[in-house]
């Protein structure tokens, strides 16, 4: 292997492990937040009968989340329900909003 080959390849070995750390810093400033996705937005895991991100089927569905900034979840304005009741996200599941 020639010179200019191995330095390209230790180029992207090193550009590869600060891409890692970057992403691992970027997720430890955000949490996840329950009840705030629209459907199909989620970021991962919907409850029983979805796998991952994009698989809620109801708008605000409790067990979904999304990542926010950290400290911002109880803060995300989402729309009231139709019988007025305020919604608001939680750094726990919800009961409420769920797939049938």
């Amino acid at each position: 292997m020639s010179n200019i080959s191995k330095s390209l390849v230790l180029a992207a070995s090193v550009a590869t492990a600060i891409a890692g750390l970057a992403t691992t810093a970027a997720a430890q400033d955000n949490e996840k937040c329950y009840g705030i996705s629209l459907a199909g937005e989620n970021d991962c895991a919907a409850g029983p009968g979805t796998t991952c991100a994009g698989t809620s089927t109801v708008d605000y569905q409790g067990n979904a989340w999304t990542f926010v900034p950290a400290g911002t979840c109880a803060s995300v304005e989402v729309p009231a329900m139709a019988d007025g009741t305020e919604r608001m996200g939680s750094l726990e599941a919800l009961d409420r909003d769920m797939a049938s």
